[in-house]
């Protein structure tokens, strides 16, 4: 007579999941499913998008350039987008009397267009203008990226009429939560839309050295995929909008709490407080 109960599969595997799941949760980790437990051991490399993940994701506006509409112009025009950049753009305009805007469109990850009075207006990188950029303005704009700041193209009636530059700030901690991944052995990349003096400016404040830079958001989750093929096993960590394919594609998708509702749905873990130390406690068993 055999006499076998499969308490390891029956008691003991749920019951460990539920109370490290639970554990997790008290330290501010949200781990869906036990699927997603699981695979976080397996993890090799960790991709960060930039803005609200590295960054603070509060730019500011740091230089205007060209003619006195500009800034009325470019924030007529942000007004209905929720982007960083745009709520940034809206906060300096201020009391600034804003003008309607008909047939907005947002073009991903290249900035916004519509009608200003009758007039064609368009705010975003120089992917979205097809507008020669003045020879003046060009130079300033070079200027202001190597000094690690985004730049802005501001064009109406067909014209680029000026420039507005902002700058965001890495993250208090995520330097050190850096170096402790790169300790632990995880490879680390970061993945953004920005302009290569900014990515790589932030990239090096922070401690990564492989960065993805003018990447448009619907080609965020084709860079998962390759490294993927490569044979790594690869965690997204996002909070945006944008962000919703890469951390479905990725083995582990990680969303910051603070993010938008699409990304948190999306993610597999989610970090309940806007804190980059919650990725490393959530590959702690790793």
């Amino acid at each position: 007579m055999v006499i076998a109960c499969p308490c390891a599969l029956g008691l003991a595997t749920p019951t460990a999941l539920m109370v490290g799941t639970a554990k997790s949760a008290k330290m501010g980790v949200l781990i869906k499913n036990g699927e997603a437990l699981q695979k976080a051991s397996q993890i090799t490399t960790l991709v960060f998008d930039k803005t609200g993940t590295i960054t603070k994701g509060e730019p500011a506006v740091t230089d205007i350039i060209g003619e006195p509409v500009v800034l009325q112009v470019a924030a007529s025009l942000e007004a209905a987008s929720e982007h960083p950049l745009a709520q940034a753009i809206v906060r300096r305009a201020g009391s600034l009397q804003l003008s309607p805007v008909t047939d907005f469109k947002a073009v991903a990850g290249k900035g916004v267009t519509g009608q200003l009075n009758g007039e064609a207006a368009a705010i975003g990188s120089a992917k979205l203008l097809t507008e020669d950029l003045p020879a003046k303005l060009k130079q300033e704009a070079d200027t202001l990226q190597q000094a690690a700041k985004t730049v802005l193209y501001v064009s109406l009636n067909q014209t680029i009429i000026g420039l507005i530059a902002l700058q965001d700030t890495p993250k208090d901690n995520a330097k050190i939560v850096m170096a402790t991944l790169a300790k632990r052995g995880f490879k680390t990349i970061m993945l953004t839309g920005d302009n290569p003096a900014v990515a790589a400016q932030i990239a090096q404040e922070v401690g990564i050295s492989e960065v993805f830079d003018g990447v448009l958001p619907t080609d965020k989750s084709a860079k998962i995929a390759d490294l993927q093929t490569k044979g790594e096993k690869v965690a997204f960590v996002g909070d945006g909008i944008n962000d919703a394919p890469a951390l479905s594609t990725a083995d582990i998708g990680i969303a910051m709490g603070s993010g938008t509702d699409i990304a948190i749905e999306s993610g597999d873990i989610v970090l309940m407080q806007d804190d980059l130390a919650g990725v490393v406690k959530a590959l702690a068993q790793n």
